[in-house]
């Protein structure tokens, strides 16, 4: 059996996205309870924005033009940790 991943949120307190983040949290927590080991709030400062699976960068706001929307992150953070795993109606294409 794998490990399970720690997902970190890390965004700026300066900008105020702290509810942001917790929303964020709250969705992967929704979708992936069984198989995380933790979601974890970082608070900083000077406009960091940025979603881990471990080392490895999910999403991050100046690099990949700001904000995602639940299903995106959902997807990012799927693919990476449980490629198997479906997100039902989520996968239905556009």
């Amino acid at each position: 059996m794998r490990e399970k991943p720690v997902i970190t949120l890390h965004y700026c307190t300066q900008c105020n996205w702290m509810l942001r983040a917790t929303w964020m949290a709250q969705e992967l927590l929704h979708s992936f309870s069984d198989d995380i080991a933790a979601v974890t709030l970082e608070p900083g400062t000077g406009g960091v924005f940025s979603i881990t699976a471990g080392e490895v960068v999910i999403w991050e706001r100046k690099r990949d033009g700001g904000f995602p929307d639940a299903a995106e992150l959902k997807r990012r953070v799927r693919d990476h940790c449980f490629p198997e795993k479906t997100l039902g109606h989520l996968e239905v294409k556009k």
